[in-house]
C-alpha cells in the first residue's frame, strides 16, 4: 500500500470506527471533537481542507495524488468593450477575435494558485465618423500574459468554481497597413492594467478535467498614425476585452 494511500487508511480508521457508516460527523467523531482531541482536531481540519465536499474516505485526495502544477488550453473568444478619441474625431473599432490560449498555474494550497495566462492575438482595427471619414488603419498583434492571484471555491469537488485578480501587461507589435492605405506607419504605446477573473473547474472522472472560464481585462494604448500628405493623427484607445474561453487542464 502507498504511502498516500496509507494515510487515507489510517484517517478513515481514526474518524469512522469499525460498524459505524461510512461519512463525517458520526457521534463517535463528534465525542472526542468534544473532548478536545487536538491530534484528532487537526487531522480532521487538514482532511476539510483538502477534500473540501466530499467524505473524510472517499479516496485520496487531490493534494495527495498531484503536485502543485496545473496546465490549461483553452479556445477563447476576445471582444473588445472599446471606447476611443481621436485628433480628427470619430472613434476606433476593433475586431473580435477567437484564439488558443495556455495557462500555467502553481498551487501553494488547494484554494490559493497563482495562473499565468499566455496568448497571441491579432486585431483588424479602423477609425470611423473621423473628420477624413472612415478609415482602415489595418491590424496589430498583441501579446497580453495576465497574472491572476485565484481562490478555488470547493477543491475535490465536482464542480469548483473560482475567481481571480490580477495584472495585465500588453505588448504590441507587428503593425501592418492594408493595401493602398493612405497611412505611412501606425504605431501602439504598450500597455499595463489590471485583469478580474471567474471560471469553474468541472471534473471528467479522468485526468483531464473541463473549463469554462470569464476575464475582463483593462488595456490602454496611445495610437499614433502617420498619415503622410494629412498630417499625424493620434488616438486614445481603450481596449478593455471581455475574454470568455472554454477548454481542458490538468493537474500535475
Amino acid at each position: 500500500m502507498s504511502r498516500d494511500n496509507l494515510r487515507t487508511h489510517f484517517l478513515c480508521e481514526i474518524a469512522i470506527p469499525a460498524g459505524q457508516p461510512n461519512q463525517v460527523g458520526t457521534a463517535t467523531g463528534a465525542e472526542r471533537l468534544a473532548k478536545g482531541d487536538g491530534k484528532l482536531k487537526l487531522i480532521l481540519k487538514i482532511a476539510a481542507m483538502v477534500l473540501a465536499t466530499t467524505t473524510l474516505c472517499s479516496g485520496a485526495a487531490i493534494a495527495e495524488d498531484y503536485g502543485p502544477w496545473q496546465v490549461r488550453f483553452r479556445a477563447i473568444i476576445v471582444q473588445p468593450d472599446e471606447s476611443s478619441s481621436t485628433s480628427i474625431g470619430g472613434f476606433t473599432d476593433h475586431s473580435t477575435q477567437i484564439v488558443p490560449e495556455m495557462d500555467i498555474s502553481y498551487f501553494f494550497n488547494e484554494n490559493i494558485s497563482l495562473e499565468l495566462i499566455l496568448a497571441v492575438i491579432k486585431h483588424q482595427g479602423k477609425t470611423n465618423n473621423t473628420a477624413i471619414g472612415d478609415l482602415a488603419v489595418g491590424g496589430v498583434w498583441l501579446l497580453p500574459p495576465t497574472l491572476t492571484l485565484q481562490y478555488h471555491v470547493a477543491p475535490g469537488a465536482m464542480f469548483n468554481p473560482y475567481f481571480g485578480a490580477g495584472v495585465n501587461y500588453t505588448i504590441f507589435f507587428s503593425e501592418s497597413l492594408p493595401a493602398g492605405s493612405p497611412l505611412v506607419s501606425v504605431d501602439h504605446s504598450d500597455s499595463f492594467g489590471f485583469a478580474l477573473q471567474s471560471g469553474v473547474d468541472i471534473q471528467t472522472g479522468s485526468d483531464w478535467f473541463l473549463n469554462l472560464d470569464v476575464k475582463k481585462v483593462w488595456i490602454q494604448t496611445d495610437a499614433t498614425l502617420d498619415a503622410g500628405a494629412l498630417g499625424i493623427v493620434t488616438a486614445d484607445v481603450s481596449l478593455d476585452p471581455w475574454v470568455f474561453g472554454v477548454g481542458v487542464g490538468r493537474r500535475f
